[in-house]
């Protein structure tokens, strides 16, 4: 029995390992790689490996693994990416894993430059990238420095602008908080429409000259084949829409491409080598080949799979519309918690200041009580006085015929009582006057002290309204591709004629003025930090083209005005 051959498949976050026979196909592994990771968008798919002369090529589903050029090493390594990519994600993308392998590779490409992105562009879609990861913005589980170890930023953004690693941390932190809410699949759909709108998104490029023998960039994506000047991959210069194209082939490094117009000439270049010429007709075919089926009915099977995706997209947001109750609620009870407790402290306080005013109102009582023994004892002291006189007057009355010496000392005796009576008179006037406002204050205190009561048994006691309503739900209610030869028709004189998607479409931030306005605020705000003399080419030509108001869709449809012949006369002139 044949000896079996290890191969590992890297996807862009994982590793796997498989056991292949001798005359196992390429379509065979490939069909291992996507079931044993769930998927069923494989029409986007390839698997990729490094040959025996160090180029990297796409392995061949009709032909055997081990009769390819795979450099021999133990395991044999290939590498699991997306060969084609949509039109509109939003459109085109079913699986959440297809979904986070494209994000993760979009996202990889950006990172390491192959794709352009602007520094203002680069920090949003970093703060959507940290949404993806990290769910939610929680201040006190995502402390500064939470993100020191994470790849954020192109290298070239980081050092064209003068801003510590902290300082960048807090700019994308800053963005990172206005996602709360959003779903970890959708802050990575919100990436990928955002990137899908950058100029050099899932353009594959190859060196080619033409018959004058300018060297050029040929570039191959969804919306067709452009041509763009050595030094610039960001502008095309020229560009065919599959729908211009009927026949693809080449012959040896001389690779024709035919028009529909058959009154326009054969558009003719030159690859530096054969294998270059193979690989651009696989993309080729491959894109038309998508580009079609996009402008006809959906098979049977992907509704079926746009329709599963449906129902599991509606549990999951009937799950988490759950979850947000839940947490929702959860909040409400954790602020009004809050709330109580401040209310607690506040009638703590309070209770405090009544006891005092009690006791205040208690002492006021005592000393009116006090108060009112005195002057019941000045008022017994001046009724024994008044007694007294009156004896005395008595004795007055009865020594009429005293002695004039003895009756004299009796009248000073008398008027000296009487003085006294009049003193003690006043004195309880004056008491009587101090008990009447004591009165009064005893009233007060009583009242203040009625009040201290009430608002003592008030403080202990919880309205009826604070109490926590019944919730009114019941908690546990819920609501594939073959490789070709050296020539392939594309597409027939009896075809009907499509329109070019180009000439409709419009980046994201073009019909999102929100999205206009956040790239305008990071524009301005990286702006100050920005250092000019670590200006690359790219940003040159970048900040050219959005100085004449172009952006990627504006420039296709440019380059692609006129009839194919002036286009093809262009290509040869260029």
């Amino acid at each position: 029995m044949p000896k079996p051959v290890n191969v590992r498949v890297t996807t862009i976050d994982a590793e796997l390992e498989f056991a292949i026979q001798p005359n196992t196909t390429g379509k065979q592994l490939f069909d291992q790689v996507v079931k044993t990771i769930g998927l069923r968008e494989i029409w986007f798919f390839g698997l990729q490996y490094t040959d025996s002369k160090g180029f990297s090529t796409w392995l061949k589903l009709n032909k055997k693994v081990l009769s390819q050029d795979v450099k021999k090493e133990t395991p044999l390594q290939f590498k699991f990416r997306a060969k084609f990519y949509p039109e509109d994600v939003a459109e085109e993308i079913i699986q959440d894993i297809t979904l986070r392998l494209f994000y993760l590779q979009v996202k990889n490409a950006i990172l390491s430059d192959d794709i352009y992105c602007p520094p203002e562009t680069s920090v949003l879609l970093a703060s959507y990238a940290v949404q993806a990861k990290y769910g939610d913005f929680q201040k006190d589980l995502h402390q500064p420095g939470f993100l020191a170890n994470d790849r954020l930023l192109p290298e070239r953004v980081t050092q064209q602008h003068k801003l510590s690693k902290e300082e960048w941390e807090e700019r994308i932190t800053n963005w990172y908080g206005e996602h709360r809410g959003m779903l970890r699949e959708d802050a990575m759909m919100e990436y990928l429409k955002i990137a899908q709108d950058l100029e050099m998104y899932g353009v594959n490029y190859f060196e080619i000259r033409n018959k004058k023998g300018t060297e050029l960039w040929l570039g191959v994506d969804a919306l067709g084949l452009n041509i763009y000047e050595k030094d610039d991959r960001l502008t095309p210069k020229i560009g065919f829409p599959w729908s211009e194209i009927r026949n693809i082939s080449f012959n040896d490094r001389k690779f024709v491409i035919k028009p529909i117009d058959k009154k326009a000439p054969d558009f003719v270049f030159f690859a530096p080598r054969l294998r270059i010429n193979k690989r651009i007709l696989t993309l080729c075919m491959g894109n038309h080949e998508l580009y079609m089926r996009r402008r006809k009915p959906d098979t049977i099977e992907v509704q079926q799979m746009k329709a599963q995706n449906k129902e599991e997209k509606l549990a999951k947001q009937q799950e988490r519309e759950k979850l947000q109750r839940e947490i929702a609620a959860r909040e409400k009870a954790e602020r009004m918690q809050a709330e109580y407790e401040e209310r607690f402290r506040a009638m703590q306080a309070e209770m405090e200041r009544r006891q005092g005013e009690l006791k205040e109102a208690q002492e006021t009582i005592r000393k009116l009580e006090d108060q009112l023994r005195e002057t019941q004892v000045a008022k017994d002291e001046l009724e024994k006085q008044q007694r007294e006189l009156h004896e005395m007057m008595q004795r007055l009355e009865e020594s009429k015929n005293l002695e004039a010496e003895e009756r004299a000392r009796l009248e000073e005796e008398i008027l000296s009582k009487k003085q006294e009576v009049e003193e003690i008179s006043s004195e309880v006037r004056t008491k009587e006057e101090e008990n009447r406002l004591l009165q009064q204050e005893m009233e007060d205190a009583r009242r203040k002290q009625e009040e201290a009561s009430q608002a003592l048994i008030a403080a202990s006691t919880t309205p009826k309204h604070h109490h926590l309503q019944e919730t009114e739900y019941d908690e546990d209610d819920d609501n594939q591709m073959e490789n070709g030869d050296t020539s392939r028709d594309l597409r027939s004189d009896d075809d009907d004629e499509l329109n070019d998607p180009v000439n409709e479409r419009i980046t994201l931030a073009e019909k999102n003025e929100r999205l206009q306005n956040q790239l305008k605020s990071l524009k301005e705000d990286l702006a100050n930090t920005r250092d000019d003399q670590q200006e690359t080419t790219m940003d040159k030509i970048h900040k050219e083209n959005v100085k004449q108001g172009r952006d990627k869709y504006k420039t296709l449809r440019e380059v692609r005005k006129g009839n194919t012949k002036r286009r093809v006369d262009q290509f040869e002139n260029m």
